[in-house]
This record gives C-alpha cells, structure tokens and sequence, in this order.
C-alpha cells in the first residue's frame, strides 16, 4: 500500500475513532492517530485474533484501523488521566 493511501486510511481512520470516543484532534493529528492506530490493530488482529494483516485498501483494513486508533486513544486517555490525577492531590 502507498504512503499516499496510508495517509488517506489514516485519516478515515482518525476521524471515526474520534467521533466514537468523542475526542477532539485537529487533522494532521487524526491522520497520525488513523496510522499509529492501523499498526496497533494490525499487530492485535495479527497476533492475538490471528487474522491477516492490513493488506490495502479495503473494509476489513478500515475496521482494523478504527480499532486500533481507539485502543490508542482509551491508552492515552488513561495515562493522560492518572497525571491529571496525580497533580490534582498534590494541591
């Protein structure tokens, strides 16, 4: 697959995982959070479902993307969330 449809998975992605967790991310960021998000739930469908990998352009590898991208965003929030936390007692 070529960067450019890396890029364009990325950010449909992006802007459905952060519609479904209610997240707020400018564009450049939902386009990066579709592909960190596409290698995170490529290596989960890979290795723990043992389903094949992100092979182009197609449903399966958009879903595979979306969930990948929410676990990124649910991880980020909970360790955005413990700092808040953290700080909050400390006044």
């Amino acid at each position: 697959m070529g960067i450019i449809a890396w890029i364009v998975l990325g950010a449909i992605a992006g802007f459905i995982a952060t519609f479904i967790m209610g997240s707020r991310e400018g564009l450049i960021m939902m386009v990066i959070l579709g592909i960190v998000g596409a290698v995170v739930g490529g290596f989960i469908a890979g290795t723990v479902l043992g389903i094949a990998d992100i092979t182009g352009f197609n449903l399966t590898s958009l879903v595979v993307a979306v969930f990948g991208a929410i676990v990124v965003i649910f991880v980020a929030r909970l360790a955005m969330g413990s700092g808040g936390r953290l700080s909050s007692r400390r006044s």
